[in-house]
């Protein structure tokens, strides 16, 4: 029953043999418990160290009052459990965070899928059209698209606007520039997607539902194929530039920017911190766009302004109040 507190059984049956009989030594002991005289000694030593005898007159040592002697004991073994229970939780601590940390290793394993190939690719995005629903959304760069490339995604955008999915692109103004490929995008506007262009398109992806997205693994070569991400955080990023890129564009069904005399809201923007005296460097990092973009800006404002220099388009802009 003690033993927790440091007490032997023998040691025990001594304390309580001796409490009972305080006169007793040695040879009492052994002869009522029946245990040798050399076990007595010994469990005697457990109970000297444990302060359970105190020294007497006699020759014989006397057992101390158990509620002296034993409750400083219980608080001893007390404060060892919680000692043990504080390094049980430390203990759980560590195997949660070594199982947190292996499953974000294998979690960011499977967070991306790399699918080589065009084929490939068409493949997957023929699936996740089919998953998708309720927003697919894309960004694709450069000018006309490919007959082969078009005729692939007709089906699966058709059914997937039919299945009530809001579906925004964003393309390139150049697009703009080939009959073929406008002809798609209005095919495809009347079927209640959503089209828009931007001077400059960052990089060519495509998003489902917030949750998945295609990235190209080489954007210079988009036949090497693409990178299928899945993971929440950067999800959140592509995400944002995608809204941040589709809040630049113009609708297809507007006039391009070379038609059209109204200037747009990131290219006042352009035009009034030009205005303020900051080099296209500062006016990129302001806008989060590139250097080149915003000197394709100007050069496209310029041009529809009739001026031969960023001094004239600047008094030529001032004149129409647009900055």
């Amino acid at each position: 029953m003690l033993i927790k507190l440091g007490l032997s059984r023998d040691a025990e049956a001594v304390y309580r043999a001796m409490l009972a009989e305080p006169s007793w030594g040695v040879v009492d002991l052994s002869s009522h418990l029946g245990i040798s005289e050399r076990s007595i000694r010994r469990a005697l030593d457990v109970l000297a160290d444990l302060s359970l005898l105190a020294p007497s007159e006699s020759q014989n040592p006397h057992p101390v009052n158990p509620v002296l002697g034993l409750a400083p004991l219980l608080n001893r073994a007390e404060e060892e459990v919680h000692r043990q229970q504080q390094e049980i939780e430390a203990t759980r601590q560590a195997i949660s965070t070594i199982t947190a940390a292996y499953e974000s290793r294998v979690q960011g394993l499977n967070d991306i899928t790399r699918l080589e190939g065009v084929a490939a690719v068409r493949a997957r995005l023929v699936e996740l059209a089919d998953m998708a629903g309720r927003e697919c959304w894309s960004l694709s760069p450069g000018g006309a698209h490919g007959a082969e490339a078009m005729a692939a995604s007709r089906d699966p955008n058709r059914l997937a606007l039919a299945r009530g999915v809001e579906l925004r692109c964003v393309y390139q103004d150049a697009y703009r520039n080939d009959p073929d490929t406008v002809a798609y995008a209005k095919w495809l506007s009347g079927l209640g997607g959503q089209i828009r262009t931007v001077p400059s398109v960052p990089l060519k992806m495509v998003v489902v539902d917030r949750a998945v997205a295609l990235l190209p693994i080489s954007p210079s070569d988009p036949g090497v194929g693409a990178v299928e991400v899945t993971s929440p955080s950067v999800m959140l990023a592509i995400c944002a530039l995608f809204h941040q890129v589709w809040a630049a564009g113009e609708p297809l069904q507007s006039p391009s920017r070379t038609e059209s005399d109204t200037p747009t809201p990131l290219e006042l923007d352009v035009l009034r911190l030009l205005a303020d005296g900051r080099t296209d460097e500062a006016v990129a990092r302001k806008l989060g766009l590139s250097v080149r973009s915003v000197r394709r800006i100007v050069a496209d404002v310029t041009s529809r302004l009739c001026a031969s220099s960023r001094f004239q388009a600047g008094v030529a802009a001032a004149r129409k109040g647009w900055i």
